[in-house]
């Protein structure tokens, strides 16, 4: 059982306070959608959660079975899909996918990226350079190279950003699968997006 814990979080750039008193406890199984106006912090509070940015105030916990975990296995265990994360357009949809698996420490078999590219509606474009792909292709091989780790933690940040109804509907069964068996944390505006979780966290009120 994995558990991501948010307490007391608190967040200032400079004298600009950006959210205050974040907490919440998930555990595998669990969702949040956090949702508020433009600038109100969403993907900041993503950030800090994975560590990129630091919390004025307040901690962020990562547990395994009760037991935190380090630095190295969180990130094995987190996923980030993003519009800010960037692909490689002379790489093949395959190559990205490989390579993402490899600076990760990890390995990807053939027949998995295949199994990653028909998950998310790609079959027989993993050969072609990504430099090709329309943007709502690009945001769905995002999905493929998140789920590469089979993660724990996986965390959407405008989940269904540049996507058409098969995307977000291929989105959708992602997320309901990684519902049962991930801690899944959502940054949306979009109100058909809350439905992506069990919880909400309402920033700027």
């Amino acid at each position: 059982m994995f558990k991501l814990t948010a307490d007391n979080l608190g967040k200032r750039f400079g004298e600009r306070k950006v959210f205050s008193e974040i907490a919440f406890e998930l555990s595998t199984g669990d969702s949040l959608a956090v949702t508020g106006p433009n600038g109100s912090g969403k993907s900041t509070l993503i950030m800090l959660l994975l560590g990129y940015h630091h919390a004025t105030r307040g901690e962020v916990g990562f547990h395994e079975d009760n037991e935190p975990l380090s630095d190295s296995q969180i990130r094995s265990q987190t996923s980030l899909v993003s519009p800010y994360l960037n692909l490689y357009d002379h790489l093949t949809g395959e190559e990205n996918l490989t390579f993402f698996a490899t600076v990760s420490g990890g390995h990807v078999t053939g027949k998995r990226v295949d199994e990653l590219l028909a998950l998310v509606g790609l079959e027989g474009r993993g050969v072609d350079m990504v430099g090709s792909y329309s943007s709502g292709m690009k945001q769905r091989l995002k999905y493929a190279a998140a789920l590469l780790n089979e993660p724990a933690f996986l965390f959407l940040d405008e989940p269904t950003s540049n996507l058409d109804d098969r995307g977000k509907g291929i989105v959708a069964q992602i997320v309901e699968e990684y519902r049962k068996k991930s801690i899944v944390v959502v940054a949306t505006n979009e109100k058909e997006e809350l439905s992506f979780a069990s919880q909400i966290c309402r920033l700027g009120q």
